[in-house]
């Protein structure tokens, strides 16, 4: 009976470590692209309708004065961040015309400024000697592939080939002048509709491999007016920036720290370089990561040449402004996906159950086997003291690092 008993518990053991092993395979390969592969074959919400070159919506403040202008659908419930830090939200739309309603300064854009204008931010240049030796990554990719500047491409838009293309090349040139890394995928997404996001989801999936400290999607507007975005910045025209945050993704607050952030910090190296930041309905795909942002370099009616100069100023910037390579610390801004997430745990919880029912079943075969109760307790006790050994037992916690904690918080 004991040597029964005894085989019994090998089986066992050998069957539940072969399914967790399975198990704990699946969940680790999981685990390393559930970020990534977030939703990739999911239904995404549908972006807003954009709109042709030369359509737009005028979005008006509560005095009727132009708050902004842009080549898309708004609805109710959008928001306009401006650089200085006032917050309107939308509370009208009627056809191509829209108001909005003022709510206040953003405190975190107020606190941003404060901070950076306090600091005395250097931009790195081109030595060799302020190159960081571990080059942060950044990641580049156009959904609207086609899209152009009549002024120098000839046209509005051109298939898979669009101008757009040279103006994401300067931030990369930029960037790698800098010392960081540059992942720029030049893939096309065309034709132009609202399933590009769908096509240009796998592009971004792929940048983010190399895990980029951020993801920028390069547009640019429709809004025929070019000095609705052109202003003049160290005596030459440039094209200013805006940042578009999809609302109807559930890290959308993560993205929006990290677009207030990148406003704030570029404005103080180069001012009025961004715009603003409107928030709208759609993802974007920036639930992909907390530090994605589509970027709209100017409109179709600017010259690339003014694109070009805003997105070079904006991609100067950008080291300094995340901490890279500088002595001034950059503010707290959207943290990584915490580790224990709610996969995570999940993943846990299940293989509690795959645990649960192999004891279950280890239990019901003794007592069928037996046909005894008496006996199947004292068997399943039996096994339970043999098999106890073989559970790993979480290390316990070193007293000095307790005492140091203590210290610390003391």
């Amino acid at each position: 009976m004991k040597k029964n008993s005894g085989l019994f518990a090998i089986a066992l053991i050998v069957i539940f470590c072969l399914i967790a092993f399975c198990y704990a395979f699946v969940v680790k390969k999981n685990s390393i692209t559930a970020q990534s592969t977030a939703g990739l074959f999911q239904k995404q919400p549908e972006e807003a309708p954009e709109y042709p070159p030369g359509r737009f919506t005028t979005i008006i403040d509560e005095q009727e004065n132009v708050l902004s202008m842009m080549s898309r659908a708004v609805y109710i419930g959008d928001e306009i961040y401006t650089s200085e830090g006032k917050i309107y939200r939308l509370d009208k739309v009627q056809g191509d015309r829209a108001s909005a309603r003022f709510l206040g300064m953003d405190p975190q854009i107020v606190a941003y400024n404060e901070f950076y204008a306090s600091q005395e931010i250097p931009v790195i240049n081109n030595n060799t000697s302020n190159k960081p030796s571990s080059p942060a990554n950044f990641a580049i990719y156009h959904t609207h592939s086609d899209e152009s500047y009549i002024p120098s491409d000839g046209a509005d838009s051109i298939n898979f080939k669009g101008g757009i293309y040279k103006v994401g090349m300067i931030i990369a040139e930029r960037l790698r002048k800098a010392g960081m890394g540059v992942d720029y995928d030049q893939t096309p997404h065309d034709p132009h509709d609202n399933n590009a996001y769908v096509r240009s989801r796998r592009t971004a999936v792929k940048l983010l491999s190399n895990n980029p400290v951020a993801m920028f999607d390069v547009h640019r507007d429709g809004v025929p007016d070019p000095n609705f975005y052109r202003d003049k910045i160290s005596g030459q025209n440039v094209a200013r920036l805006r940042l578009v945050i999809g609302r109807e993704n559930p890290r959308m607050s993560a993205n929006l720290d990290f677009a207030k952030q990148m406003l704030t910090a570029v404005n103080n190296i180069h001012p009025k370089v961004v715009k603003e930041i409107f928030v709208g309905k759609g993802n974007y795909n920036q639930d992909l990561l907390p530090t994605a942002l589509l970027i709209e370099a100017g409109t179709y009616t600017n010259t690339r040449e003014e694109a070009e100069r805003g997105v070079a100023l904006f991609a100067e910037a950008l080291p300094p402004a995340l901490g890279i390579n500088t002595a001034s610390p950059a503010p707290q801004g959207p943290a990584a996906p915490s580790a224990s997430t709610e996969a995570t745990r999940g993943s846990w919880k299940a293989l509690g159950w795959l645990l649960g029912m192999t004891v279950f079943a280890g239990l019901a075969f003794i007592l069928i086997s037996d046909g005894n109760l008496f006996n199947a307790r004292k068997r399943f006790l039996d096994f339970i003291r043999e098999i106890m050994p073989l559970v790993p037992r979480r290390a316990a916690r070193k007293p000095e690092l307790n005492n140091e904690n203590k210290k610390n918080n003391d």
